[in-house]
């Protein structure tokens, strides 16, 4: 007998081998005990999520004659010819091979027929979504209203795709991802009965990878005994799946951390001498990052023993949370751009060090701040707690009604006004673009606002909440202010120009009273300016 994968090997027989989806296993058990099963399901979800394997012990424990609270007994004939693929009533259908009208025309007449041996012909369609629309129109009817003793279950990744008329057919199932504490749980099972010893990190890494798919944690723990070797700890993993090592990615977020190029460069080389692939350290980069950050808010990390986690603590204390915020979204930038780059090593190199290159004035300073500067600290603390008293609020009103009351010339510092006209119903779909680009900086920018016309060759673009300094920073950039300017224009027919409108009237305050502040912060010898 030839081999079998471990995938197939360890394919779930029964409902309650199926690993994290028990809210679907439960319900479908009940249908069939209950005698209510329906003429229709629809099984949507990830992949390696379970959706085929349920399909076919659905089918199978329908129709098994000894049946036990909704299980299939796997042991009568009509249960070994369906696991063995002799049975013809359960008819299992790739959609992705046979999305023709003629196919789906074929069971059209088949269903006609009465089951041979089982008690219901049952038709299995995976991934229905690529069926075509002829496809689907062929299939309608049959699906409303089959005979009997026809039963009929779809499968797919892509639910949306299915025509509203093929939904509402159906009892959806929706299959969630599996949780990597899941995914071990069953991992040691495989384990003990492959004869394969493998440590908890190396098995914890397999579910991470594996994305909720306990398909793709299978696959990934099968490449790792293909050298003959049955033990596995965390090294051979790295090694097989080409993700760096940890001192790497350490190392590579400490010279970003401290704006190190030398220390870069020098690490980035090494990675791409050992053929290491650079999506991978992307990838473990915006992680480790994102660990920092939660070790920040609430200093709850379990994957790090006692060394790793002192390293993360000390680059914790150089980094605000700002920027390590900051930073998972320009690396993930970074890795949509190499996606569509034939230069993926050069794009690497050179997003990276621009990221060492950043040199953020309000940073240093609040890095500043937070490491030592005890006695700035105090004044900002003081000026802080002057600016939430109810002295500053009444200054902050008296202000405001000597502003209000003077001639419109000797306001120092007054909102313009800027007429606009129709609201553009577009501009939803074009913020909607750069979030299915990727461009998630854009996106964010971009959120809770409007656009309306201030004449015919120019959009505004309100920012109800007011524009903040990133984003300012980030929709300024030539490069994304031609992408939005090409969106509006193609939505426009017509080249236009973009205005940003920042409508936070708070802001417009401040710049009115900056004087209250000053006097306040000038008197207890704390340096105060605006800079536009």
């Amino acid at each position: 007998m030839g081999y079998t994968a471990l995938y197939r090997k360890f394919r779930p027989i029964t409902f309650e081998e199926m690993v994290g989806q028990e809210h679907i296993t439960r319900t479908l058990k009940n249908q069939i005990v209950a005698g209510r099963v329906g003429h229709a399901y629809l099984f949507n979800g990830g992949r390696g999520t379970g959706k085929t394997s349920a399909a076919k012990i659905l089918a199978r424990a329908i129709n098994c004659p000894n049946s036990k609270d909704g299980e299939p007994c796997n042991e009568c004939e009509i249960c070994k010819g369906a696991i063995s693929g002799s049975l013809t009533d359960i008819v299992e259908m790739d959609a992705a091979s046979n999305n023709s009208v003629e196919d789906i025309r074929s069971i059209r007449e088949e269903v006609n027929f009465l089951p041979t041996k089982a008690k219901y012909r049952v038709y299995i369609i995976d991934e229905v979504h690529m069926l075509s629309t002829g496809a689907f129109n062929a299939l309608l009817k049959t699906l409303e209203e089959p005979p009997g003793h026809v039963k009929f279950i779809l499968a797919t990744t892509e639910p949306q795709k299915l025509p509203a008329t093929i939904l509402s057919r159906c009892q959806r199932f929706d299959f969630k991802r599996i949780s990597n504490e899941d995914i071990i749980k069953r991992l040691k099972i495989v384990c003990k009965e492959s004869g394969i010893e493998a440590t908890d990190a190396a098995l914890n890494i397999v579910s991470v990878l594996s994305e909720g798919a306990m398909r793709d944690a299978l696959s990934i723990l099968e490449r790792c005994i293909q050298d003959g070797e049955n033990n596995i700890d965390e090294e051979k993993i790295r090694e097989l799946v080409g993700i760096p090592k940890k001192s790497y990615i350490y190392r590579i977020t400490k010279g970003i951390i401290e704006y190190n190029i030398e220390e870069i460069i020098d690490v980035t080389n090494k990675i791409l001498e050992e053929g290491k692939d650079l999506n991978n350290l992307l990838w473990e980069t915006i992680k480790y990052i994102k660990d920092i950050l939660i070790h920040k808010a609430n200093g709850k990390l379990e994957l790090y023993n006692q060394e790793e986690l002192k390293q993360i603590e000390q680059l914790s204390e150089n980094i605000t949370k700002q920027r390590a915020i900051k930073l998972i979204y320009d690396l993930s930038e970074l890795e949509n751009e190499m996606k569509f780059s034939t230069q993926k090593v050069i794009v690497f190199q050179a997003g990276i060090i621009k990221l060492c290159n950043q040199d953020d004035i309000s940073e240093v300073q609040q890095n500043n701040i937070t490491t030592g500067s005890g006695e700035i600290a105090q004044r900002l603390t003081k000026l802080e707690k002057y600016i939430k008293s109810e002295e500053f609020t009444a200054n902050l009103s008296t202000n405001i009604e000597q502003n209000v009351e003077k001639p419109k010339a000797q306001v120092e510092k007054t909102k313009i006004k800027i007429p606009l006209g129709k609201t553009q119903d577009y501009w939803s779909q074009v913020v909607e673009e750069f979030k299915k680009n990727r461009k998630m900086t854009i996106y964010t920018s971009l959120m809770n606002t409007t656009a309306k016309e201030i004449n015919e060759d120019t959009i505004g673009i309100e920012f109800n909440n007011g524009l903040t300094p990133f984003g300012k920073t980030v929709l300024e950039a030539s490069q994304n202010m031609k992408e939005i300017c090409d969106l509006v224009s193609q939505a426009c027919g017509r080249p236009m120009n973009v205005k940003y409108i920042d409508n936070n009237i708070y802001e417009v305050v401040e710049k009115d009273n900056e004087k209250v502040i000053s006097d306040f912060a000038n008197g207890n010898g704390i340096p105060f300016s605006i800079t536009e």
